[in-house]
């Protein structure tokens, strides 16, 4: 029911997550990332407590793999569970148990890591990872919705997707971006990246305005002086 892509940008130390699904509001279930440590997508019949639960081993030293273990070794029903994880120096590992839906597959590269269920075809992670790696000098953001993109492009999930979302985490201690489309009847990922295309130039700003107001560029809407 979902795809999704991890990452890091190796030029900004910035972690990003863009997933989609047939089921609604699959970011708030699926999507987890954290400053400084990594980012973990937890799919599949999805146990949310994963992601943080990944996400603390790999701000406590641990690399992608060794975490993923650990993961494996003490979740429950961990053979429903779906798993990609990326890490502070940009190790990835990946997991897919054995009751995995449908069609499934994981892809992984430096930075970077792709899974997906109930997909039309087991190449989408790759072309995904493919994606992401041919847009290196890209801000991280529009690499994300490209690789999603091109997911969509391979043929998608097995039936339509409904649900999006993109997060994304940087040097402060809460998400610069955390966008989601919890339903739409027909294209999800378009409006995904609708949304980052208005978010995007504003994003900066809205990290300024909370470190340091008196430098922050002013809102420009009505009534603002």
């Amino acid at each position: 029911m979902t795809f999704s892509i991890s990452a890091r940008c190796a030029r900004t130390g910035m972690f990003g997550i863009a997933v989609s699904s047939s089921s609604p509001c699959v970011a708030a279930r699926c999507a987890h990332a954290r400053a400084r440590a990594g980012a973990v997508a937890t799919q599949n019949i999805t146990d949310p407590m994963l992601g943080p639960k990944g996400l603390d081993l790999l701000a406590g030293g641990l690399g992608a793999r060794d975490a993923l273990a650990k993961l494996r070794a003490e979740a429950r029903h961990i053979d429903y569970r779906q798993l990609a994880l990326v890490d502070r120096q940009g190790g990835t590992a990946s997991f897919s148990g054995v009751k995995t839906l449908g069609v499934h597959g994981t892809a992984e590269a430096a930075n970077v890591v792709a899974a997906g269920n109930l997909l039309k075809t087991p190449a989408i992670p790759d072309r995904m990872v493919d994606s992401f790696l041919a847009t290196e000098d890209a801000p991280l953001g529009d690499r994300l919705i490209a690789a999603m993109q091109a997911a969509l492009s391979a043929g998608g999930e097995e039936g339509p997707v409904h649900s999006a979302g993109m997060l994304l985490v940087r040097d402060v201690g809460w998400p610069v971006a955390d966008l989601r489309i919890d339903w739409h009847e027909s294209d999800p990922v378009g409006e995904l990246a609708r949304l980052w295309q208005l978010w995007a130039p504003q994003m900066d700003a809205y990290v300024t305005r909370a470190l340091n107001p008196s430098t922050a560029p002013s809102y420009g809407v009505p009534g603002d002086k």
